[in-house]
Formats: structure tokens, sequence, C-alpha cells
């Protein structure tokens, strides 16, 4: 019942965002402005994810062509979230060509036949931790990984649309988002307190419960 809200909630959203959209591209300033506002904060959470603290600077690149070709743009709200999203990640991808890095993680890749994780997994991180925090743990997952989350969790894409923007299979995204909430809900668990076994078991720091 809660995820038929959350869709019909999702679906109104995108209707909203993509008349809003439709006025902006007759050249109506203050739609334009209005679609920023829905679109800006999970742009710059997924490219928080990919650059870091240059986020900022990199939106504002972003920006600059999606105000200049907005008017080619042909598509709904879901549409254009995805649009954006796209932008966005080429832009991030030619800061990171420039300073010669990229966001990759340490940890060995997992074997491919883990079983997947919880698809809860990426909202409860942003409810343990700040959001800063879960984008720097999404942010330490090998890229392909980060950028199949961060698309499906923070800009709201479905696994299609999500394989189309990465220029992707759909299955090969299905299975980077799969391992990179695994590794997201093992570190999660490193933050949870341990549990006693036994009334009798010291808890973790030595102390009884």
């Amino acid at each position: 019942m809660g995820k038929e809200r959350g869709d019909r909630r999702a679906q109104a959203h995108d209707m909203e965002l993509g008349d809003t959209v439709a006025r902006a591209q007759q050249g109506d300033e203050a739609a334009f402005s209005r679609a920023y506002r829905i679109v800006h904060p999970p742009l710059l959470g997924f490219l928080r994810g990919l650059v870091g603290d240059d986020a900022e600077d990199v939106a504002s690149e972003a920006w600059l062509e999606i105000a200049r070709d907005i008017g080619r743009f042909r598509g709904d709200g879901a549409g254009f979230r995805a649009w954006t999203a796209s932008i966005a990640r080429n832009r991030a991808i030619d800061h990171l060509r420039r300073i010669r890095s990229r966001p990759r993680g340490t940890f060995l890749e997992n074997d491919l036949a883990e079983m997947p994780a919880r698809q809860d997994t990426a909202e409860e991180a942003f409810e343990t931790v700040s959001t800063q925090e879960a984008l720097a743990l999404i942010a330490r997952l090998p890229r392909q990984q980060a950028e199949a989350v961060l698309l499906q969790t923070v800009i709201g894409l479905d696994g299609p649309t999500a394989a189309r923007v990465l220029g992707k299979r759909p299955g090969a995204v299905r299975s980077a988002t799969h391992r990179g909430l695994k590794r997201l809900e093992k570190h999660l668990a490193s933050l949870r307190p341990k549990e006693c076994v036994t009334d009798s078991d010291p808890c973790a720091l030595g102390g009884a419960r």
C-alpha cells in the first residue's frame, strides 16, 4: 500500500514537472525556475556522489547546457529527469577527465552469484546517516555501481531508464545496482551497534545492556 501511494505521488510529481517543462520551452522563465527547483536538489545529490565537493561547479555547467538546449527536449517529466541526469553525468565525466581522477571503490568485486540486496537499502542509508554521509558511502562504490544506485535512488529513475542514461544493458545495470546495494548494506551494518547474544554476554565497549 505504501509503495502504491509512493508511485502515485511520483506520477503526479512527474506530471507537474512535464507541464512545467512544456511552459519553460515556450519561454516562460518562471516555469524554468520551477523546473530547476524541482530537479536541482536530486541532481546535485547525484553529482555529489560522482565528483564530491566539485558538485556545485559541475551542476552549474550542466544547467547552462540544459537552459541552452531545453527547446530540443522531447518527453515527459520522467524523461526530463533522465535527460538532465544524462547531461550532468557527461559534465561530471568531463570534469573527472580534467582532473585525471574518478570515484572508485577500495573493495574487491563481489561474486556475481551474490544474492540481491534489499531494495530499501539506499533509503535506509539516508535515514541512518546524514545525506552527505550517505552520498559519501555511495561514492566509495565502484563507479558503475555508484552511478546505477544514484540514478535510481537519488534521481528516481527506473532500471531501464537508468540503463539508457548509462548506455548499458538493463541486465548489467540491474547487476550493478544489486552489487552496490549489497556493499552499502555491509557499510550500514558496520555502523549499527552490536547486540548482545545473551544477557550474560558483554556488549560492545564492554558494558552491560
